[in-house]
């Protein structure tokens, strides 16, 4: 049975990608593609999502950019945290894992 996808709560899409691209440089597809496998197929992020969400990052000093070429040797715009991106990612995931244990908490205890 396929896994039902899922919307993202407001906000969430930034984390992701940032936390995707702590390891190595993406170019869009492969970002979209590791958090759908990641994520055993529940999170589909759309182009439509995705493209916006990578230029507001990079505008943000989070990430950059730089043409390559593809795994399908196609011209790829690859993107890569800055030092400003990790930064901002360590505080996303520590307000992250805090709201989740706090509605975690709540979700037991209600």
């Amino acid at each position: 049975m396929a896994a039902k996808h899922m919307d993202l709560p407001q906000g969430t899409l930034d984390l992701l990608i940032l936390k995707t691209l702590a390891l190595e440089p993406r170019h869009g597809c492969a970002v979209s593609d590791r958090i759908e496998q990641i994520s055993k197929e529940v999170l589909s992020i759309k182009p439509g999502s995705l493209y916006p969400a990578l230029h507001r990052i990079e505008r943000r000093g989070w990430i950059k950019a730089k043409w390559g070429t593809s795994g399908k040797n196609r011209r790829a715009k690859y993107y890569e945290l800055t030092t400003s991106g990790r930064k901002q990612l360590e505080a996303e995931e520590s307000d992250w894992r805090k709201l989740t244990a706090a509605v975690g908490d709540i979700l037991e205890t209600a």
